[in-house]
């Protein structure tokens, strides 16, 4: 019995990348046919365990200006799709995703996004000096949100100025 590597995907109006998650992959087979037949096997380790994918993807593709690549640590598959569109999902079949296929957020850029501009790298770009949060806990040491005593009671010292504590309950009465 075969195992189903992981499969993460992720799109362009006119591309879709596929990369498949297996180190060490020996005697790879790739076959994509027009219709968006994609199929992969593979053995992987010590124990030579066999890998395979078989999936329909959502609509046609180019083979001929398909490419794929294999690596010590993936496969990668730069698939030409047949038009230009966004596709809703990876595969034809409606449903709940097989389990082994995800979204590979590195390569992902959304629908708007590519057609605002061209691709934008975020390798360069210091998350930190932008002050979104996650920046260390010397930023949040002394940051404690609730009240203290003396807080609370120079608010209440405020409130009596403009209006009378009420006796028993501790709310402010304000009288015209």
């Amino acid at each position: 019995m075969s195992r189903h590597p992981i499969l993460k995907w992720a799109q362009r109006d006119d591309l879709v990348y596929i990369t498949i998650d297996l180190p060490d992959a020996k005697d790879v087979k790739l076959k994509l046919e027009p219709e968006g037949k994609f199929s992969f096997s593979a053995t992987s380790g010590a124990d030579n365990i066999p890998y395979e994918i078989n999936i329909d993807l959502y609509d046609k593709v180019d083979v001929n200006e398909s490419k794929a690549s294999v690596g010590s640590r993936n496969i990668m598959y730069l698939v030409k799709k047949e038009e230009s569109k966004w596709w809703t999902r990876l595969i034809k079949q409606e449903g709940r995703t097989p389990v082994f296929i995800k979204v590979d957020w590195n390569k992902w850029v959304d629908e708007d996004e590519q057609a605002a501009g061209p691709d934008m790298e975020f390798d360069d770009v210091n998350f930190s000096s932008l002050n979104i949060g996650g920046g260390g806990e010397e930023d949040y040491e002394d940051e404690d949100e609730s009240d203290t005593e003396e807080e609370i009671e120079n608010v209440t010292e405020e409130q009596t100025v403009s209006g009378e504590l009420g006796a028993s309950n501790g709310h402010v009465e304000v009288k015209s």
